[in-house]
């Protein structure tokens, strides 16, 4: 199973930069800051999604695996 990109909303600032790099991913909201969806990260883009979150200058991406525990919000 593939590991899914998330991002922490509170050490994000909103450079932008992980969505110049994986745009097929990531959208930017009306602020700058990343929307990324719950699906996991395709094989063929598994190399741009590790650089993305090497890129972060936040250090607010992370690449989870199928085995981390994901939070859920509540409704």
């Amino acid at each position: 199973m593939a590991d899914t990109l998330r991002v922490n909303p509170i050490n994000c600032t909103g450079h932008g930069v992980c969505a110049e790099l994986l745009p097929e991913l990531i959208v930017l909201d009306e602020w700058g800051y990343p929307i990324i969806g719950p699906d996991p990260v395709p094989p063929a883009l598994d190399l741009e999604a590790r650089r993305a979150v090497a890129a972060c200058p936040a250090l607010a991406l992370k690449l989870s695996g199928p085995n981390e525990p994901r939070t859920v919000r509540p409704k």
